[in-house]
């Protein structure tokens, strides 16, 4: 909680500067706006840790393999890196650029999901024989 309330002070601190500068300096505010990015992203990659080695816990405990919880790791890290990419396109003005790459990005979860899939169908095979 208390890690969430800097994140979000930190945030609007810089939205709040992105908005000022807008006006008369309009790249420097989408410099604010990266730099901010950056600093929210590394502030929360402790917390991305965590998550990812308490997946890897529960496979080993469910005894599932490595490529059924992959992919599960790598759409979550596709659709966090293709939210991120459309916003900063869309903050800098760039509308057409950020739906080219939510389209990519769409396109890169479904094939990193294929293997999962697949796993699914043997496992259900498995089981049914």
């Amino acid at each position: 909680m208390e890690l969430l309330l800097k994140i979000a002070a930190g945030a609007v601190t810089a939205a709040l500067c992105a908005m000022m500068l807008r006006r008369n300096a309009g790249e420097f505010a989408v410099l604010i706006m990266l730099a901010a990015g950056a600093w929210v992203l590394a502030m929360s990659t402790q917390a991305l840790i965590d998550v990812v080695s308490a997946l890897s816990r529960l496979a080993r405990v469910a005894q599932l393999e490595n490529e059924l919880v992959q992919p599960v790791i790598k759409v979550v890290g596709l659709s966090v890196i293709t939210r991120v990419a459309g916003e900063t396109c869309r903050a800098a003005g760039e509308g057409g650029i950020a739906a080219f790459v939510e389209v990519a990005g769409t396109f890169l979860a479904l094939a990193a999901s294929v293997p999962l899939v697949i796993g699914v169908v043997e496992l259900l095979a498995e089981m049914l024989i």
